[in-house]
Parts: structure tokens; C-alpha cells; sequence
């Protein structure tokens, strides 16, 4: 069944889909992150060896144009991926959201002009060989570290709960009720 033309190229457009919705949703929540925090808290760091809240931003900005705006998509990025963690300048929190959207607009443009045949074409990304599906598993799987690391900060920043899995809490109340 897998050497079917149209099961490999339904799944090759549910990978597409499921991966531009999973960017979306992780940079959403980072979006939801930034709002909570001052720019004081989005640039505090504990410890010198931790990244600030705004350097993980940086580098998800620059990681998501490297691999899929430039990599995938063929347009010219320049990256200095040490000034990313580098940065000890806050940007204000508007800023940093503007960056944000804009690499993901970018990002969702690429993917959204991918055909199943395009996965399995070769890129040299930042020094590695992959496919074009193994380079956008690279970023829904790096952005979802980084933003777990942002989610769990703005937690210890704010003493709050984010809500993003209030919604569980709805279905197990509906759930609990029926007979």
C-alpha cells in the first residue's frame, strides 16, 4: 500500500499540513509568552550560561530562515547564529514579535508552495545533507524544544498558568458528566 502513488502523496501533503500548522501553534505560544513578559524578564537570565527569553526568540528566527526560508526555499539568508545568543541589548518585546511573524510568514509561504516531490529533494543546510522533509522535521522539532524552554521560563517569570491546555480541562468536566 505504501508504494501507491496517492497514499505517498497524501501523506506527503498531511506531513506539509500537519507541519505548518505545528510551526504556527508553537509560535503562537511564544507570541502568548513575550505578551506576558516585560522586556526586563524577556532579557533576564539567572545564570550567564542560560539564554534569555529573547536570545531563544532570536535564534528560533534565525534557525526557522535558515532551514526554511533559505534552505528549502532557495532564498539568500544571512545568519550569525553566535550574535543570537550573543545579544545582551534587549529589544523591546514589539520588536522581537515583528521578527518573529515576519519569519514565519516566510516560512508558511515555502512550505505552503511544496509539492510531495519536493520532500525528498537534497539540501545542504548549514553545513548538513538532508532531504527537504528531514530539514522542516528539524524545525518543528527545534522549535518545539525552544519553545518548551520559553513556556517553562515565562512560568517561573509570571507565577501563572498559560492556559494552553485549558481546554482539556473543558472535555474532562463533558467526559466526567455523561453517564
Amino acid at each position: 500500500m505504501a508504494d501507491h502513488p496517492a497514499f505517498v502523496s497524501a501523506l506527503a501533503d498531511d506531513f506539509l499540513r500537519v507541519s505548518r500548522h505545528q510551526l504556527q501553534v508553537r509560535l503562537q505560544r511564544i507570541e502568548t509568552c513575550l505578551g506576558r513578559l516585560s522586556d526586563e524578564q524577556i532579557w533576564s537570565r539567572r545564570h550567564e550560561v542560560e539564554n534569555a527569553v529573547g536570545n531563544l526568540v532570536l535564534h528560533l528566527c534565525g534557525n526557522i530562515s535558515q532551514w526554511i526560508v533559505g534552505g528549502v526555499g532557495g532564498v539568500p539568508v544571512s545568519r550569525d547564529r553566535d550574535a543570537e545568543f550573543a545579544r545582551r541589548d534587549p529589544l523591546p518585546v514589539d520588536a522581537l514579535v515583528r521578527r518573529l511573524r515576519a519569519v514565519a510568514r516566510e516560512a508558511d509561504t515555502v512550505l505552503a508552495g511544496l509539492t510531495p516531490d519536493n520532500l525528498v529533494e537534497s539540501r545542504r543546510i548549514q553545513g548538513y545533507e538532508v532531504t527537504v522533509l528531514h530539514a522542516i522535521y528539524h524545525v518543528v522539532e527545534h522549535l518545539a524544544e525552544h519553545t518548551g524552554q520559553i513556556i517553562w521560563a515565562t512560568k517561573g517569570l509570571t507565577g501563572e498558568d498559560l492556559g494552553f491546555y485549558a481546554y482539556l480541562e473543558d472535555q474532562d468536566q463533558h467526559t466526567s458528566r455523561q453517564p
